[in-house]
């Protein structure tokens, strides 16, 4: 990198340079300004009448021909489960088996809505009572948010008949066997209850564990668990500690021998954080991160017009790409604008000056987040020169 710049151009410091934004400035982690405005814009979704993205996948909505497209059973053949009246359904008995869909799925936000039955009664014990669950990445590798009829949980705090004691890990909406829900928002048996369900599994470095993942739940539009972090994998009676395993599998509703309609299943397959290579501190990638902001300065720099290299908008343009790569070619252009600009407004009679005013402090806002940031050393002549400029003709 060039340390310095003759005839009016600035020194560079080893931060990067930016223009044209007023934010922080990009990094070794971070390959975009704050408000930068060259950052790629999100992708549009769409939200239908019934409240399905766009980009989901609908895993089953109310026809046999959808249930039969993206089920099966947990042996891989086809699901036992009856499907009919726009839900399918497991039924009192252990037999069935669970079933699974056919695609895998990672990282993922699902909406799943399942009803127990108006007469729904234990059959046998509180952990028969509409037990089924709901297994993210399946249940040999996978995490498990509990279905069960929970509507009264404690004679104590309720004091009703109907109530079914049972342990709070093992409720609806719990994390099952580790963590309970913060409330129980669950509706009676015979109405319909709503799972919205943020998945992002454990991520692994080899044996080496970055982040155990986490699970949110919203039950019946309740927040009941907030960004939960796995402790372990879903298990009964025991810590299942938690080990590397694929990245996907599949979403599996359980068999446990009770009957549990479910309909209006829909999934979204979501980015980790730690995909995120170019632009965050946790996981950027350095070289990564310059790849990226070197493509950026090649779009910038091939839409400045360098016919005109000594208008204020040339040197906020060239400003600005060199703010995403030091390239040698970069740093020639800006030096070459710097000084035309310069030699052009040192020319100009006091009338043309007041003309450029709003040009001239454009660029100085362009400069001085850049001495904000410590970009431009502070004996910067083209700063100074910007500076003594605004300061004798009163400008602000």
């Amino acid at each position: 990198m060039k340390k310095t710049m003759v005839a009016g151009i600035v020194s560079l410091a080893a931060a990067p340079l930016l223009a044209g934004l007023y934010g922080d400035t990009p990094d070794e982690k971070h390959a975009w300004a704050v408000h930068d405005w060259n950052r790629p814009k999100p992708a549009k979704v769409e939200v239908d009448a019934k409240g399905v993205p766009s980009d989901a996948i609908v895993l089953f909505d109310g026809t046999k021909e959808s249930f039969e497209q993206n089920w099966q059973s947990d042996k891989g053949g086809a699901p036992t489960w009856k499907c009919e009246g726009g839900m399918f359904s497991s039924k009192e008995g252990w037999g069935l088996g669970s079933v699974r869909t056919k695609a895998e799925f990672g990282d993922c936000q699902l909406h799943i809505e399942y009803m127990h039955p108006a007469d729904t009664k234990s059959l046998g014990g509180p952990q028969m009572r509409g037990n089924s669950g709901v297994f993210l990445m399946g249940p040999q590798y996978g995490y498990e948010v509990q279905v069960l009829e929970s509507y009264y949980t404690s004679r104590e705090m309720e004091g009703k008949d109907g109530y079914v004691d049972n342990y709070t890990d093992g409720q609806a909406g719990s994390v099952y066997a580790e963590n309970p829900p913060m409330v129980n928002p669950q509706r009676k048996p015979g109405e319909w209850q709503v799972y919205d369900i943020v998945f992002h599994q454990p991520v692994w470095e080899g044996d080496r564990l970055l982040h155990p993942g986490s699970i949110t739940v919203f039950f019946n539009g309740v927040l009941v668990q907030d960004h939960w972090e796995m402790e372990g994998q879903t298990t009964h009676c025991k810590r299942r500690p938690l080990k590397p395993h694929p990245k996907k599998g599949p979403l599996t509703l359980q068999d446990h021998g009770c009957p549990v309609n479910f309909r209006n299943i829909w999934i979204r397959e979501i980015p980790s954080r730690w995909d995120n290579k170019t632009h965050s501190a946790m996981s950027a990638d350095t070289a990564e991160v310059m790849k990226l902001r070197r493509e950026t300065a090649e779009k910038l720099f091939a839409k400045v017009d360098m016919a005109k290299p000594g208008s204020a908008k040339t040197v906020q343009a060239l400003l600005e790409v060199v703010s995403y790569s030091k390239d040698a070619k970069y740093l020639d252009a800006l030096k070459a604008s710097c000084d035309a600009y310069k030699a052009s407004l040192e020319g100009m009679d006091d009338a043309a000056l007041n003309g450029a005013k709003g040009d001239v402090n454009n660029v100085w806002k362009a400069l001085d987040v850049l001495r904000r940031n410590k970009v431009f050393e502070e004996d910067c002549p083209f700063c100074k020169f910007i500076k003594d400029l605004r300061e004798k003709k009163g400008w602000k």
